[in-house]
């Protein structure tokens, strides 16, 4: 199987972080903010290291985007590790058992190599390019709900939401009122892996970050999934766009938040 090698590196670096976070879970550890509501802890930068360790000891050719800056390399077309050693810092933080890795290689096409780990129930959900996903060995598909008011949706809020009126408030209202479901958990890989699992109908957020982002969206599309920017054009990684769905539902889910206010307030 093409990338076997770079999955299983994948996999194994995601699996120890994960060991180590779940084992300083619920300890009390302490946050920094990093933003207004932006926080980092000790545990993601430990857990940064073992992921960016063990790619470095392998690939040492590759280039490495990762969330807490141990990586130096930009965005680029040659083969890069996109990692998020700990997505869900402030339910960590709070000892809300939500969070995951995640840790993506993409190349010039794109995501080749996906794994979204959630180190307190033992999930790892993988993909390649080109043989599907996976959650622990079961293999993953998409839901096949086509209508809004059967769908659970979730989505999240950008770091800014206090400043800026592009807050996502008016998109979720107004799917709110539509959905027959919406949750905020928290973890935007997650989200997406759920929706690669077919437990959530459709996912969308904005200003994501790539590490966000590259394994979940690999996840979806593995699954049978259709992964878009908010305007159903191709997914920008500088800008962090995104609308994952199965393909009955994302056309009309990507028409409802084109048709959506971008606020409820008054800039």
């Amino acid at each position: 199987m093409e990338f076997a090698a770079d999955l299983a590196l994948a996999r194994h670096a995601a699996e120890q972080a994960g060991a180590y976070i779940a084992r300083r879970w619920d300890t009390g550890v302490e946050a920094q903010f990093k933003g207004t509501v932006d926080l980092v802890t000790e545990v993601d930068l430990a857990a940064e290291a073992i992921l960016v360790g063990a790619v470095r000891a392998q690939r040492p050719d590759d280039a490495i985007i990762a969330e807490e800056g141990s990586g130096t390399e930009a965005l680029g077309p040659g083969r890069t590790w996109h990692i998020d050693p700990l997505d869900g810092t402030t339910n960590f933080s709070h000892g809300f058992p939500h969070f995951c890795v995640s840790i993506a290689l993409l190349d010039h096409q794109g995501p080749a190599v996906g794994v979204v780990h959630d180190p307190l129930r033992q999930w790892t959900f993988w993909a390649t390019r080109g043989g599907g996903a996976w959650r622990n060995g079961q293999r993953l598909q998409v839901s096949a709900s086509a209508d809004l008011n059967r769908a659970l949706l979730a989505t999240g809020f950008p770091y800014d939401r206090h400043t800026n009126p592009d807050n996502n408030v008016g998109r979720f209202n107004a799917l709110l009122r539509r959905a027959q479901g919406m949750r905020r958990a928290g973890s935007a890989a997650l989200d997406l892996a759920f929706v690669a699992a077919g437990w959530l109908d459709g996912y969308w957020e904005d200003r994501l970050k790539s590490w966000d982002l590259a394994a979940g969206w690999l996840l979806v599309t593995e699954a049978g999934g259709q992964v878009t920017d908010l305007l159903g054009e191709p997914v920008d990684l500088t800008t962090g766009r995104l609308v994952a769905a199965n393909p009955a539902l994302h056309p009309t889910l990507v028409a409802a938040l084109r048709a959506a206010p971008l606020t409820l307030e008054t800039p």
